[in-house]
């Protein structure tokens, strides 16, 4: 019973790169999942939100990477994706997916979530 993300690497200013989480040994009956990041030495920030319980799939992104990002889910294959554009040194971290149960107002709050896959790091660089 875990969610794996993949799909990290390094990549040079500009570049684009897709995410992807998996659930696996288990259903998702979550609300929602949220890919959130972390840089070395500062606090783990939620990046993205899509609900997974309903069919309108509706997201929220950070200010910083609306128009560049965007989430997706595959409920039949248990998959959430994170297609990442125009990448900047600054989206460099680790980046991981969650699960939460609570409503889209809460998504903001780590707290919240449940269950966290293992990260995968993001490198911006040239």
């Amino acid at each position: 019973v875990q969610l794996q993300a993949f799909g990290g690497g390094l990549v040079q200013p500009g570049g684009s790169l897709r995410l992807s989480c998996v659930a696996s040994g288990f259903t998702l009956d979550h609300n929602a999942i949220g890919w959130w990041c972390q840089a070395p030495g500062k606090e783990r920030e939620r990046v993205s939100c899509i609900s997974i319980s309903s069919s309108d799939a509706r997201t929220n992104y950070a200010d910083t990477v609306k128009g560049r990002f965007t989430i997706s889910r595959d409920n039949a294959k248990n998959m959430v994706y994170l297609q990442m554009n125009s990448l900047i040194p600054e989206d460099t971290a680790v980046y991981y997916c969650a699960t939460t149960r609570v409503v889209r107002s809460s998504w903001d709050d780590a707290n919240k979530y449940d269950m966290w896959g293992q990260g995968t790091l993001v490198t911006v660089s040239s």
